[in-house]
């Protein structure tokens, strides 16, 4: 398949083996998209051997340890793509931060670290990425932004969490309008509770009962409907949050 033949993409929060960042780097590869992925504190030799992976699969790939909550993250990421690889044309923001709170414990300093991370720089990744795509005078443009169902429902014990990345679907409506008579269509997606190896099994017992389609989420259930969402076949969808969690019941 070569259905994103041509097409670069930015993955950003590609840590480590089991998560739907790499899921979804394997998946856009597959479809023939080069790819400049991003982590943070990731261990070296994977980086590496990943980066391998993907050239594998016949796309260019590069990569960048970056640290999302510094003011300028945004910028220096997208200077190193443009240098290393030329004008993204696909942007998907995965990365987030996340520490558990809950009333008693949330402080100034918890609040700043989530919303560094999860709100301010993807909202300006995502505006880098439109100012350069007109720059660029290019045809085909997708944000897809990863978010957590928020809106579905309570977290109790995330409220940083979970108002960090409630905002997030907020944003790609608003600015779906905006960048649609551009030729960008901006997307999110809510992948549910996924088993990307932080579960325990006793917290894997409590929540298989609750899918209704009989097993808990992969990552590489995220990752088909991004790519979806990335290819040519998707762009009469935008301003949307596509909640992809296999009928998962919260009560």
């Amino acid at each position: 398949m070569s259905k994103l033949k041509g097409q670069i993409a930015i993955v950003t929060g590609v840590s480590h083996e089991l998560g739907i960042g790499a899921a979804i780097c394997r998946k856009l590869a597959t479809g023939g998209a080069d790819l400049f992925f991003t982590h943070w504190r990731a261990a070296r030799d994977w980086t590496t051997r990943f980066q391998e992976e993907m050239r594998g699969l016949g796309v260019t790939c590069k990569h960048k340890e970056i640290d999302l909550a510094k003011s300028n993250a945004a910028c220096e990421m997208m200077d190193s793509v443009l240098d290393e690889l030329g004008c993204p044309t696909i942007l998907v923001n995965n990365a987030a931060h996340s520490e558990r709170d809950g009333y008693k414990s949330l402080t100034a300093k918890c609040l700043d670290e989530h919303y560094a991370v999860n709100m301010r720089s993807t909202f300006l990744l995502c505006c880098e990425f439109a100012r350069h795509f007109e720059l660029n005078d290019k045809s085909f443009g997708r944000i897809i932004n990863i978010t957590s169902g928020q809106g579905l429902g309570p977290m109790p014990g995330e409220l940083a969490y979970a108002a960090t990345k409630g905002a997030i679907s907020a944003f790609t409506i608003t600015l779906s309008a905006e960048l649609a008579p551009k030729g960008i269509t901006v997307n999110a997606v809510n992948p549910g509770p996924t088993d990307t190896g932080w579960m325990t099994e006793d917290l894997k017992a409590e929540l298989a009962g609750k899918f209704l389609m009989g097993r808990i989420g992969h990552p590489e259930d995220a990752a088909q409907i991004v790519a979806f969402l990335a290819s040519k076949e998707a762009e009469w969808i935008t301003g949307q949050v596509i909640h992809s969690e296999g009928g998962f019941l919260r009560n």
